[in-house]
């Protein structure tokens, strides 16, 4: 077990029948710490975190959350936990309020302390203005955000969200993003599940890149992209004598690579923003008139395409 870290998961595995799911799992989260696991629909990111929560037993391996042992009867650790499931989990009848009033009681809370609490939360997930109104008349990010609440209620060590923006407008994508961007600010260890790349790399401070249920990846977004040596590409769109600014440009020590390409000199660069004014001087040079500078810089969906040789959402 990993000394410290609010969550411990070590050789998870899940098989249904002859079709293993998810295949010796392991990562670890540290105290305030928000963790991305990253992969495509049905790379197992659901049934690990439900193994993580204990609503599933793993065939192997186990799980420690804040140091006490996860499984599917252990009430104590279950209570360090807060579970935001994909679908979402709210009586369509009641209120906002009325709702986190009811998980409320379930985690055991009562009186002034669940008003004041139910209250906080509202606030915080943006909908405190909407308490009253049933959640049948929510817009999909709005019962999202709901849902998010009903999770945080019991203030547990552990928040688990699981795809939280599917299927959600852009406006409540961003507030739902927002907000876990704060909890995670007040030291709050968040484990998120997601296909959406600009996700991981807006909200976690690690990311797992989990494919056929294997984590194939583990480490900060500037350590993943490190593993896989992808270079910076840019797209200079010019006009003028674009083969002599290409042979300029393979002179540029930051450059591995030029060509031209319809209208275009496409590089490959090993440090872009050191690269942008030698590039703009040997246009200059070559009598280029350059009109626009695109830079691509490497990123996470790089990385699986790499690791995995098909895109993300693949």
């Amino acid at each position: 077990m990993v000394d410290a870290a609010v969550l411990d998961a070590h050789g998870l595995t899940k098989r249904f029948g002859e079709r293993t799911v998810v295949d010796d799992v392991s990562f670890h989260i540290a105290r305030g710490e928000t963790y991305g696991l990253l992969g495509p629909n049905g790379a197992g990111k659901t049934t690990t975190i439900s193994m993580v929560c204990g609503l599933l037993p793993a065939d192997a391996g186990e799980v420690h959350v804040a140091g006490a042992p996860m499984r599917t009867g252990a009430a104590a650790a279950k209570a360090k936990v807060g579970l935001v499931p994909q679908d979402i989990a709210l009586y369509p009848d009641l209120t906002a309020r009325e709702n986190l009033r009811f998980f409320g009681k379930l985690q055991g809370m009562r009186g002034s302390e669940l008003a004041a609490r139910v209250d906080e939360v509202l606030e915080l997930v943006g909908l405190i203005d909407r308490a009253d109104d049933r959640t049948d008349e929510f817009s999909g990010g709005m019962k999202r955000r709901c849902n998010i609440g009903a999770g945080l209620l019991h203030e547990p060590t552990l928040l688990v969200l699981d795809e939280p923006t599917v299927g959600v407008d852009p406006q409540s994508r961003n507030a739902i993003l927002e907000s876990v961007q704060a909890l995670g600010t007040q030291g709050l260890s968040v484990l998120y599940t997601t296909h959406y790349m600009e996700e991981a790399h807006r909200l976690c401070d690690r990311v797992g890149i989990i494919d056929e249920g294997r984590l194939i990846a583990e480490g900060t977004q500037s350590e993943l992209i490190a593993q896989i040596d992808e270079h910076t590409r840019m797209k200079v769109a010019a006009s003028g004598p674009l083969d002599a600014f290409a042979d300029a440009c393979r002179s540029i020590p930051d450059i591995t690579a030029a060509k031209v390409a319809e209208g275009t000199v496409e590089l490959l660069v090993d440090d872009g923003p050191r690269a942008l004014a030698p590039v703009v001087e040997a246009a200059e040079a070559a009598g280029v008139t350059v009109e626009s500078i695109d830079v691509a810089e490497p990123d996470l969906e790089a990385v699986f395409l790499h690791l995995t040789g098909k895109a993300l959402r693949d």
